[in-house]
């Protein structure tokens, strides 16, 4: 009996899936295949708190697809050799999947597959990821293929899949059983489709009306924000459904009688759905190019930063050890549950960047490790913004004191995450270090014993950064490689009149 695969490269869905559409207008046995590969593993990039995700999701639409009449199968094995042994147990007729938008490493991966799919005479069809488009030379014409995109249909979930095949090769179900222990997260996050659908109806009936005043802040954010980033990761919602779900819910608050939550409801629903264009916008960078996460866009300007692992720098930094308290509370939020708002994380790899002048590729790969959510075409995009190695963004260094300061006036957040610092006065809370001795020894907090003194003067070593960024932005050779840099991956939305009028203040000190 003839089967068609489907394998799912982290689209863990039934609804608008094109390839398991595909195999269901067939009359093919469907097996579905997720494969978790070994030389992945090894990757900087690569924790186990995202394979673990990936299997229980995985698990969650396994179990949904067998109820409908499926096969699916999670292997532990490189992918060539995982084919290698479905195609001596089975007659493949096609293998279908989305095309996955990744680092070098997937990228070569599917390069690999396609001359072994080649060799072997299978075919293979690849189907686009929600709005990324493939094979474009430069962002021209992006935008409006995007539209276009989001703009079809959603594919309906199959009623019934088949596979009267016998079941020949075991399906592992828990990432205890490939060896690996990931950390224990604070936060539960519940897999598959059902569930980022329900967290999407919360957000857009009940959590979000204040999104567009608190996604800012680590503290409103955690209930404001969609927290459907690790659900898109994943695959188990695309794109296009948000945005037509969120369009139905704006277009139905329109009919309502003006009133202040009626506008704020408006108001925080648009600018989600201005992040959600965002989304696609920097994964296009990474379908652009791959090298995103090993090599600099501008390459001139990130060997004139010079920037240099310092060790003892790094460890304070990842530990949230650095004595700047609103800080280290940011980065053991992001250790404990995986997930910070989008604003404390480019803070994260600014303060790395300029501030202790740390080199992007050691400090994002770890970042990228911290992340439930971790999706690389956003985070190295991000990274390279953040870190000043495009030669084309607004240099964003940001005080730690004036995010402190807006988003925890009171110190809460921090007593929370640095409860070294409990006891702190809120007029000290965001800089301890200058209490009294007397007073540090009254609430047995002493400076430099029970909580470190900062790793250096922010103020100081933040401003040295701004200068040193851009007196290598200066010369001429690196400023005609930006040129480049933009033609490729700059935004082609025109500049309203107030940014063309503020053209020339490239810092921007938050």
């Amino acid at each position: 009996m003839k089967i068609d695969i489907v394998w799912f490269k982290k689209d863990f869905r039934l609804e608008d899936h094109a390839p398991i559409n595909a195999v269901a207008k067939s009359n093919n046995d469907f097996l579905g295949v997720f494969v978790i590969e070994p030389s992945r593993l090894n990757e900087e990039d690569v924790d186990p708190i995202h394979i673990d995700w990936e299997i229980k999701c995985a698990a969650e639409l396994q179990s949904r697809i067998r109820k409908i009449g499926g096969e699916m199968l999670i292997l532990h094995d490189e992918l060539i050799n995982a084919f290698e042994k479905l195609k001596a147990k089975y007659e493949i007729s096609n293998v279908y999947s989305h095309e996955e938008i990744g680092t070098e490493w997937s990228y070569q991966r599917d390069i690999e597959f396609g001359k072994w799919c080649k060799t072997n005479n299978l075919n293979w069809k690849e189907f686009p990821t929600n709005a990324v488009v493939r094979r474009l030379n430069n962002r021209d014409n992006w935008y409006k293929l995007r539209t276009e995109r989001l703009s079809q249909e959603i594919i309906p979930a199959p009623i019934k899949l088949k596979f009267d095949n016998e079941l020949k090769m075991d399906s592992i179900s828990s990432i205890s059983e490939i060896g690996l222990i990931p950390r224990e997260l604070r936060d539960e996050y519940k897999p598959g489709e059902f569930e980022a659908k329900n967290n999407l109806d919360t957000f857009l009936n009940q959590r979000g009306m204040n999104y567009r005043y608190e996604m800012s802040s680590p503290i409103t954010g955690e209930n404001s924000c969609s927290r459907l980033s690790h659900y898109i990761s994943a695959g188990c919602i695309t794109i296009k459904q948000i945005t037509k779900i969120a369009n139905k819910r704006v277009a139905y608050l329109k009919t309502l009688e003006k009133t202040d939550s009626r506008k704020k409801w408006i108001a925080s629903i648009n600018s989600f759905k201005s992040r959600l264009a965002w989304h696609c916008h920097f994964i296009q960078k990474l379908e652009l190019q791959p090298t995103l996460g090993s090599k600099a866009m501008n390459r001139l300007l990130d060997k004139k930063l010079n920037r240099e692992l310092d060790s003892e720098r790094f460890d304070r930094w990842s530990k949230g050890n650095t004595g700047w308290p609103f800080f280290d509370a940011c980065m053991r939020q992001l250790t404990a549950t995986g997930w910070i708002n989008f604003r404390m994380r480019a803070m994260l790899m600014s303060v790395a960047s300029y501030t202790l002048w740390l080199p992007w590729k050691e400090t994002g790969n770890y970042l990228a490790r911290q992340f439930i959510d971790y999706e690389p075409g956003i985070h190295w995009s991000q990274v390279s913004m953040q870190s000043g190695t495009t030669g084309i963004n607004t240099v964003r260094a940001y005080s730690i004191l004036k995010q402190s300061t807006d988003h925890d006036t009171d110190g809460k957040y921090i007593r929370t995450w640095v409860p070294e610092l409990s006891m702190v006065p809120t007029h000290y809370i965001h800089e301890p270090w200058k209490m009294s001795k007397t007073m540090q020894k009254q609430i047995n907090c002493i400076i430099g014993k029970n909580y470190p003194r900062p790793i250096v003067d922010e103020k100081e070593a933040r401003l040295e950064g701004v200068k040193n960024s851009y007196k290598a932005r200066g010369s001429p050779e690196v400023r005609k490689i930006s040129q480049e840099v933009n033609k490729k991956h700059g935004s082609r939305k025109k500049p309203n009149k107030l940014k063309k009028r503020t053209k020339g203040r490239q810092t921007k000190l938050t």
